[in-house]
């Protein structure tokens, strides 16, 4: 049993932890946007506040984070959009869909520990010695609930969330052979290979976790004290950490005259970047900002999402009941 639409389904989330940046943005959001507006897919896209659980555990942040999030794949393109009668974007809180933690808990009855501690973040965990929560330890599962609610084809990730999908092909077809019914589709992995590793301003990789970001909504002001601070390597003509960013928004082709013509002025370089940054962040700025000043507009967008996947979800929910026979 499939989804309403005739086209196959992709499905994203995001964890709304904490501000949006250009990596998140050139890492995913730009490959989901283009993804979902190429009209070959039903594009599910889900703010992951279940999953943030396990770092955001108070309700005021939570709601603001959740919000920011939602106006953020909104003010990037990934807002419903009608097409052939259907939205071809739901968006949604995957706290709305009682289904996804229902469907966890049927999931955890089929899945063994040991299969679990060979996850990522276990391992990880497990490595620095933290006490690792329940919720941390079971979020394969979780995501593979998600994952497979909407008999999702495509799931876009980077090569290191590759396992992710792994874990959702393995459940389904556990589940399968187990009931005896193919009741879930196996969804296959989009690796975005063209992704670029987007350097933060201290040259590792941009993360929350380094501090070490531009917001992708950042006022002209903060656009220039980040850009301004950016690490820099005095022995060369060309600073490449100033550079590195300075390609996401521009062709090389463009940018060679500029860094020939400021061969070596660092200041001057990263003033160039300051201004095509501007230009690029503002329009989605003042998309979000407006977003931001009337919450309605997201509120209203999500329950509508949130409508249209317990649409969904609720017909593969009955056929999964009725598969392990409480229905």
């Amino acid at each position: 049993m499939s989804s309403p639409s005739t086209k196959p389904v992709m499905l994203s989330g995001i964890k709304p932890t904490g501000e949006i940046h250009l990596g998140n943005y050139f890492g995913a959001m730009r490959q989901l946007v283009e993804l979902a507006k190429s009209g070959k897919y039903q594009s599910f896209i889900m703010v992951a506040d279940y999953h943030a659980l396990n770092f955001i555990q108070n309700a005021k942040e939570m709601r603001e984070l959740s919000l920011d999030l939602a106006a953020a794949y909104m003010a990037v393109g990934l807002t419903p959009q009608s097409g052939s009668g259907e939205d071809r974007v739901v968006l949604f809180k995957q706290s709305d869909v009682p289904a996804h933690t229902e469907l966890t808990w049927i999931f955890d009855t089929l899945t063994t520990m040991p299969y679990l501690m060979r996850a990522h973040a276990f391992k990880d965990a497990e490595a620095k010695n933290h006490e690792i929560s329940v919720g941390t330890f079971n979020y394969p599962m979780l995501m593979s609930a998600d994952i497979l609610l909407y008999d999702t084809q495509l799931v876009p990730v980077g090569q290191d969330q590759k396992q992710h999908i792994e874990y959702a092909r393995d459940t389904a077809e556990k589940f399968n052979r187990v009931f005896g019914q193919e009741v879930f589709t196996l969804p296959k992995e989009h690796i975005m290979e063209e992704v670029a590793i987007v350097p933060g301003i201290d040259g590792q990789k941009m993360s929350k976790s380094y501090g070490n970001t531009i917001p992708l909504f950042a006022s002209r002001e903060v656009i220039t004290e980040r850009v301004m601070s950016i690490v820099t390597d005095s022995s060369g003509e060309r600073p490449e950490n100033v550079y590195a960013i300075h390609k996401l928004i521009k062709s090389e082709a463009e940018l060679a005259p500029i860094y020939e013509e400021h061969r070596g002025k660092y200041k001057a370089l990263k003033e160039a970047l300051v201004e095509d940054l501007d230009a690029f962040i503002a329009p989605l700025r003042t998309t979000y900002i407006e977003l931001k000043d009337s919450p309605e507009k997201i509120t209203a967008a999500l329950e509508r999402g949130a409508e249209q996947a317990r649409e969904v979800t609720s017909k593969k929910m009955a056929e999964v009941k009725k598969a392990i026979g409480v229905a």
